[in-house]
């Protein structure tokens, strides 16, 4: 097993760490989130925790486990009257293998990370 965790480290790491120009996130037409500095893992753009505006989350009580990085914490993304449950998560206290990306946010649920344009 530790064998298998071991590649799917050297798999989530290998590629870059960070992207090229800023990314941002977007939901319901409105930017959350936007750095110039995110952490790739597994094909997930984590944002630095001060790149995401605290206006559009609301912590939700859902918890997963990922066997190498931890125990994951989510958010409820809010716009306007709109919620889109546990749409991004972070990691409060990640394994020591996941330590670079402690308290980053990563998006799913609809958010659409993208480069931004003309940027």
């Amino acid at each position: 097993m530790m064998s298998m965790i071991s590649q799917r480290l050297r798999r989530a790491f290998a590629g870059p760490t960070a992207q090229t120009g800023p990314v941002e996130a977007v939901w319901n037409g409105v930017v959350i989130a936007r750095s110039d500095s995110t952490v790739v893992v597994e094909g997930n753009h984590y944002f630095p925790p001060e790149a995401i505006n605290r206006d559009f989350f609301e912590q939700n009580g859902k918890h997963t486990v990922c066997p190498w990085k931890g125990r994951a914490s989510y958010y409820d993304v809010v716009v306007g009257a709109d919620r889109n449950a546990a749409a991004a998560w972070y990691y409060p206290h990640p394994s020591p293998t996941a330590a670079r990306i402690k308290n980053h946010v990563a998006f799913w649920g609809g958010v659409d990370v993208r480069s931004v344009p003309g940027a």
